[in-house]
């Protein structure tokens, strides 16, 4: 599988249309509504430029966050969007190999991410989460999903403009039902998908008290 993220024009196109996905807004919006305020610490997979992470500190802006990338431009971005935030540590690390120890968290969230590993390491990445995640924390992953069908997906593609032939080829989407899962079988409670347009999707999890 070819995993574009290591080429600077790849990354670069991303940013360039990461603020007009349709309808991811609405998503966001729904992942905040379910961090709660009292978080402590947040760590952010993949974080890209830092925007979920940033969203998140609005009105948690004690919080101390983690900011995980291996792209060496989406690194640059992060960096320069958190420079004066003494709060926000940047760690450079590919997904792929296992989380490094990073202590626990009482949130982690991940936005248009995982979908890039195998769903091997998807779900080894999810018990690694649920391992990290202090009693009562959460998860939220937005995420980019499989569609039930190649007529939906092709939809998906028009409605972000995409031709077929230039769809993502490091995506590897997965059903957002074997996702959910997965989590309840590692031991997340509450788990749903809260929010959902077509590919895109938010699933949550919480850890037991």
């Amino acid at each position: 599988m070819s995993n574009q993220w290591t080429s600077a024009e790849h990354a670069r196109g991303y940013l360039a249309r990461a603020d007009h996905l349709p309808h991811r807004t609405e998503g966001e919006a729904v992942l905040l509504e379910h961090v709660p305020q009292s978080a402590q610490r947040i760590l952010d997979l993949g974080t890209g430029d830092g925007r979920l992470l940033a969203l998140l500190k609005l009105d948690r802006s004690d919080v101390n966050g983690v900011a995980m990338d291996f792209s060496p431009i989406m690194l640059e971005a992060v960096q320069q969007r958190f420079a004066e935030d003494a709060k926000v540590k940047i760690v450079e690390h590919n997904l792929e190999a296992p989380l490094p120890p990073l202590g626990t968290f009482d949130g982690v969230v991940s936005s248009f991410a995982i979908h890039h590993l195998a769903h091997p390491r998807k779900r080894s990445l999810y018990q690694e989460v649920f391992e990290i995640l202090e009693p009562g924390g959460i998860f939220c992953n937005l995420e980019h999903v499989a569609s039930p069908t190649a007529k939906l997906h092709k939809q998906f593609l028009q409605a972000l403009d995409i031709a077929l032939e230039d769809d993502d080829p490091s995506n590897q989407l997965l059903d957002v039902e074997t996702q959910l899962s997965w989590l309840r079988e590692i031991g997340f409670e509450d788990v749903d998908c809260y929010w959902k347009w077509l590919e895109m999707a938010l699933l949550i999890g919480v850890k037991p008290l």
